[in-house]
């Protein structure tokens, strides 16, 4: 294919143009700022918020069946960069820099294909992954995705829709799968936790699975206080 190519006004060039066009005018500092932070920094920054994600689950009442869907965020970012290599090279579409002159380019030299952005797709599905474990470290890596896409664009290196398909394949990978992951992955570490190696899965000391399920079928039949309902309904989803 040509690769998205349109006659007449485009919208998608006209917000690049909109974008790339903060880093003419930005100054150096803040442009190599901007390529440290697009490239690498939100990735990183990704990564530390699955740690400090984990580390928080492993203490929780049914801390495996937590620790699964903590585990399937950056399985989710893997199968979406996988599902994205066909369709880059399905679509063939050139990097925005190889068609437009004038375009401010951070990262020169990049000859794969642009649609869709492995960045995006990668953060996406890590942040929606998070999202469907735990809704506040999901709302963070969801506000970090977005914050890659704008960098990508910024940068030169993508259009907005290629941004904007990267967002839409790591959501619905992680989405649609999410279901059989848990279902594959919570008896993994369900099992993790009764070895060896049961400090990956839970915190010493943490409460075991049995009591943790007695905990649920307590406060859901008993007078126990909104708050206890309300934690273990978080830890459900």
């Amino acid at each position: 294919m040509a690769g998205l190519a349109l006659e007449g006004p485009n919208p998608d060039v006209d917000v690049l143009d909109g974008i790339n066009g903060l880093a003419k005018d930005a100054p150096h500092w803040v442009n190599k700022a901007m390529e440290f932070i697009g490239e690498y920094g939100i990735i990183a920054a990704l990564a530390v918020l699955c740690l400090v994600a984990w580390w928080s689950a492993r203490r929780r009442p049914g801390a495996p069946s937590a620790v699964a869907g903590l585990v399937w965020a950056p399985l989710a970012a893997g199968i979406a960069l996988l599902a994205n290599i066909p369709i880059r090279e399905f679509v063939e579409r050139p990097r925005p820099f190889k068609d437009h002159a004038g375009l401010e380019v951070l990262i020169p030299g990049k000859s794969d294909f642009s649609f869709v952005s492995d960045h995006a797709t990668l953060t996406m599905a890590v942040g929606v992954g998070l999202f469907v474990a735990h809704r506040k470290y999901g709302l963070i890596g969801i506000a970090l995705a977005l914050a890659e896409g704008f960098c990508r664009v910024y940068m030169g290196v993508h259009y907005p829709t290629d941004v904007v398909g990267g967002f839409a394949l790591g959501t619905a990978v992680a989405l649609l799968l999410a279901p059989l992951a848990q279902a594959l992955l919570v008896p993994l570490t369900t099992a993790v936790a009764r070895s060896p190696l049961a400090w990956l899965v839970r915190a010493p000391g943490g409460e075991a699975d049995g009591d943790a399920e007695g905990s649920r079928v307590v406060a859901a039949g008993s007078g126990l206080p909104s708050g206890h309902k309300e934690r273990d309904k978080d830890l459900a989803a």
